[in-house]
């Protein structure tokens, strides 16, 4: 299975419309909303919120985002049994995280990490791909 890269110029061409989206999901200032900034650790958002904020994405891109779609793409190829041991994601978990969360620090990705833990990790950066993965999944 191979990832068409996503390009800065993409990323940027669709930031400020998920930014003002996070940023009234959120209840922050859309000055707030960098695309490195942590969805849970630097804008305060809770599990739920999440939910909220990919209806928003859908309604205001026009697209479909599968529930879970976006752990599911970050273990990729991945088995569950490979991602994840016991709860904690194992080094090949890692691996795949740090190269599928590009836009996040490598060294908030590190062991021990509970697979319940991953959307800990998502930035705005990273909902910016999901909406771009949604687009181009829509154009077939």
């Amino acid at each position: 299975m191979s990832e068409q890269a996503i390009s800065q110029a993409e990323i940027d061409a669709v930031f400020p419309k998920v930014a003002q989206i996070v940023s009234d999901a959120l209840g922050c200032e859309l000055d707030e909303v960098t695309p490195k900034a942590s969805l849970i650790q630097d804008l305060d958002a809770e599990s739920i919120d999440f939910l909220d904020l990919v209806f928003r994405l859908e309604k205001g891109f026009g697209v479909k985002i599968p529930r879970g779609k976006i752990v599911e793409d970050a273990r990729g190829p991945l088995p569950e049994s490979e991602f994840e041991s016991k709860g904690i994601v194992t080094e090949a978990g890692l691996a795949r995280l740090r190269d599928f969360l590009s836009e996040v620090p490598a060294d908030r990705i590190k062991t021990p990490l509970k697979a319940s833990d991953v959307p800990r990790l998502f930035t705005t950066e990273t909902f910016c791909k999901v909406v771009i993965r949604a687009q181009r999944a829509a154009q077939g």
